[in-house]
């Protein structure tokens, strides 16, 4: 299969949209820009879908194994004949299905956002930005160097800025904007040395040779990164541990996950795009794609687990305080990716197999449907009540019919309850906890049946728990226009079907595929906690009562940590403002004004009080010169005569 006589133009086509919409958009096309945006859409993910049909089913398997295939590639910049950056496109597994999950849910958004988002100033602009992000995350799963994935992670970053940002005339949405471009910028850092390290061991760039060269043992490679140490640690954990901290900033996993929640002050598809689907699971991606790499490095991949670990509990416990919807499906989003995160490492406590990278990609594929049918859900809502808080809900079942179906099925999705997708993905990821570390498995447990509380909480609360308000009966939105009503059905369709995929025949570590088995009796333990957690919201959340409000005073301080998000967007304020602005950037400041500029300014006086004390011998003046010169001579003969007299 050809693939180079079309493939550039998934990721193109949306990039000429941002350029058309972001240029002509608001003098041209200020009602059609966002019939053209989703038409680019439609074509985009028709593109990728047949591209999917033709690797998986038609030429990607060759010998039983799904090879990678290097459908575009071209020289960018050369810098000496063995060194360049290259640009192209990369087809794997991996790759094709995440082509896939990118175009459908932005697909999805676009069609949502005509009737959401229809009425807004920058209407054409809301577009271009969606474009952009688009076009800059279809260009990261593609690429086919770490150089080239590092440019698209930088670009996603700033269409996300834009995107959070959009409503700049909100003080909240600009500082949540600026929150998160900081604190991944941070996490950036880490990325870009840790793939210069990489690089300079490799002598390469590109995915594939540089996962042979650190791979083989027998290599110049391998024995010259494995024999460097720095700081009594390896060379090869510092560069893998400094990438793993790109993409835990990009997924928002502890102690990097301060920014998400904030970010949900961006339009409600956006967050759907953006924080549920895409741009967050990028962490999760960037580990796989290297996973070969990282299986060297056991510790590193122990750490990997924890932090994915900490972050599933930590998030979990959070979200079952918050009371914005939003936010509360914020932390749901770092909770099920701690989960794709810690299964990718666990298997570094027992032995190494396919399961846990096909369990991860399993849940990040299932998890981008039900998590964009839960945002798309929660802006339907916040549409019909104009507020985010779910004291002020209650009852819309009766006005949203659509919504409240849809809306639970995500919601059993997400809970694992089956026969729905969160189910079998879910599953998988337990079963290899199961196998390698039971721990983790207990905490991973656990945390399951919390996320069955806090979203049976939300659901309850926003659909049942008090009497329909009678003002909801008149709202002018009704349930939403039949461009937020497909969506919703078509992502409530994935997310009972996609869960019936033999996802790891198709995508598996090693590209042969695997069987990956679980046994009934074996769900019974995961499929009772997830009962328990939404019988515990029922009772607490099904009609309006006081047993919340006295739970949460039993709980006492360990309520009111949760509910402040355990401090540490505090102790983030207190590091910069007390430790970092006080102790370190004020005496910086100070040394920079009066030292560093002070010695200038000193000069430049110094330098400025001298020439006015001698400018005066060149005024121009002819009497004064010959003054001068007589001057000098009479000198000059005084110190003769005194000379011939000595």
């Amino acid at each position: 299969m050809d693939y180079s006589t079309y493939i550039a133009l998934i990721p193109l086509l949306p990039l000429a949209g941002f350029v058309i919409l972001g240029l002509f958009g608001q003098k041209h096309f200020a009602r059609s820009a966002g019939i053209l945006g989703t038409l680019i859409l439609v074509v985009v993910t028709v593109l990728a879908c047949y591209t999917a049909y033709n690797y998986f089913f038609i030429s990607g398997k060759i010998n039983g194994v799904y090879q990678p295939v290097t459908a575009l590639q071209y020289t960018w910049l050369q810098f000496s004949p063995g060194l360049s950056i290259d640009m192209g496109i990369l087809l794997d597994p991996a790759s094709v299905m995440m082509l896939v999950v990118v175009t459908f849910v932005s697909l999805m958004v676009h069609v949502f956002s005509l009737g959401y988002m229809k009425g807004e100033n920058r209407f054409a602009i809301y577009y271009a930005f969606l474009a952009l992000f688009t076009f800059s995350m279809l260009g990261l799963v593609l690429s086919t160097n770490i150089l080239q994935i590092y440019i698209f992670w930088e670009l996603v970053g700033v269409s996300s800025f834009l995107l959070i940002g959009f409503y700049y005339d909100r003080p909240t949405a600009v500082a949540a904007a600026k929150k998160a471009f900081i604190v991944t910028r941070f996490a950036d850092l880490g990325f870009l040395i840790g793939i210069l390290i990489l690089a300079f061991y490799s002598g390469t760039l590109d995915f594939g040779t540089l996962i042979q060269r650190l791979t083989d043992t027998n290599s110049t490679p391998w024995s010259q990164i494995a024999g460097t140490t720095f700081l009594g640690f390896p060379v090869l954990s510092w560069a893998l541990t400094l990438v793993f901290i790109g993409g835990a900033g990009k997924s928002a996993m502890f102690p990097l996950h301060i920014w998400l929640p904030d970010a949900m002050e961006g339009p409600t598809p956006v967050s759907a795009l953006i924080h549920a689907a895409t741009m967050v699971v990028a962490g999760v991606y960037l580990v796989a794609r290297l996973y070969p790499v990282y299986l060297i490095d056991l510790s590193v991949l122990q750490i990997i687990t924890w932090i994915g670990a900490v972050s599933a509990f930590l998030a979990a416990i959070i979200a079952c305080t918050q009371t914005d919807i939003k936010r509360v499906l914020a932390y749901s989003t770092i909770s099920q990716i701690g989960y794709m995160l810690f299964v990718l490492g666990v298997p570094a406590f027992g032995t190494a197999t396919n399961s846990g990278y096909s369990a991860s990609l399993f849940h990040l594929f299932t998890h981008a449907f039900f998590k964009s049918l839960l945002f798309l859900g929660a802006g339907a809502v916040i549409h019909f009540i104009h507020t985010n808080e779910m004291s002020n809900m209650g009852g819309v079942r009766k006005f949203m019919p659509l919504t409240h179906i849809t809306f639970l099925i995500a919601c059993m999705a997400i809970a694992g309850i089956p026969p729905l997708a969160g189910f079998f993905s879910k599953e998988e990821i337990l079963m290899t906890a199961w196998e390698n570390n039971r721990f983790i498995y207990y905490i991973a447990l656990i945390t399951s049946g919390i996320t069955a509380f806090y979203m049976f909480r939300l659901y309850f609360c926003i659909f049942w728990n008090k009497p329909p308000a009678h003002g909801h009966s008149s709202n002018e939105h009704g349930e939403g226009t039949v461009s937020m009503k497909l969506p919703l059905i078509f992502l409530a369709v994935a997310a009972i079907m996609v869960g019936f995929i033999p996802f790891s025949h198709y995508v598996s570590f090693n590209g042969q595929g695997e069987e990956i088995a679980i046994p009934i009796s074996f769900s019974i333990a995961p499929v009772a906690m997830a009962i328990a957690g939404i019988m515990l919201a029922y009772i607490l959340y099904y009609k309006e009562n006081q047993r919340p409000q006295k739970l949460a005073a039993a709980w006492g301080g360990l309520y009111r940590a949760a509910r402040q998000k355990f401090y540490f967007d505090e102790l983030y304020l207190f590091v910069t403002k007390k430790i970092i602005f006080n102790g370190i950037a004020k005496p910086a400041a100070w040394i920079d004004k009066y030292i560093v500029d002070g010695c200038m300014n000193w000069l430049g006086l110094t330098t400025t009080r001298i020439s006015e004390q001698i400018k005066a011998l060149q005024s121009g003046s002819v009497q004064s010169y010959a003054i001068y010169f007589f001057g000098g001579i009479v000198a000059l003969a005084g110190v003769f005569i005194y000379l011939l007299k000595a």
